[in-house]
């Protein structure tokens, strides 16, 4: 039996070569990959179902587009004939991206070191010490430089 394995990825070019990589990975060790993008709640949209129509709309809109790019990482994957699936989620990252490792059974996390969005936030403030420090399995963490 292969790896599993959860990507966290934001939904910006950066995260094309993270899957890249975890595509690799995953068809050297016939691995079973969980992709997974967390969407963090917008602290001025907490309670917008009491919000203006158009609020609500936008909101939905983005969570759509969202699901999508996660989707479309997945299908690569597939095509490149890795077992994969989306998952997109809602909450606070750090501890979204754990609990969903842990829920898979993951026995890696691959996570890019520069985007643009959540997942530049996430190894480049806090939350990069916090899931580095808290993950319970190794974490490969994949450099992202800009093509300059």
């Amino acid at each position: 039996m292969g790896l599993k394995i959860v990507v966290a990825v934001d939904l910006s070019d950066a995260a094309d070569k993270v899957i890249r990589v975890t595509e690799y990975i995953a068809k050297a060790t016939q691995a079973k990959v969980r992709v997974l993008h967390v969407a963090e709640a917008e602290p001025d949209f907490v309670g917008y179902e009491a919000g203006p129509e158009v609020v609500r709309d936008q909101v939905a809109k983005e969570f759509r587009a969202e699901h999508r790019g996660i989707q479309a990482h997945a299908e690569t994957l597939r095509k490149a004939g890795v077992d994969a699936t989306a998952r997109l989620i809602q909450g606070p990252i750090v501890e979204t991206v754990l609990s969903e490792a842990k829920r898979f059974d993951a026995d890696l996390l691959v996570v890019g070191s520069h985007g643009f969005g959540a997942l530049y936030d996430l190894l480049v403030g806090s939350a990069s010490r916090g899931i580095l420090r808290d993950s319970s399995i190794p974490v490969l963490v994949v450099p992202i430089r800009d093509s300059e």
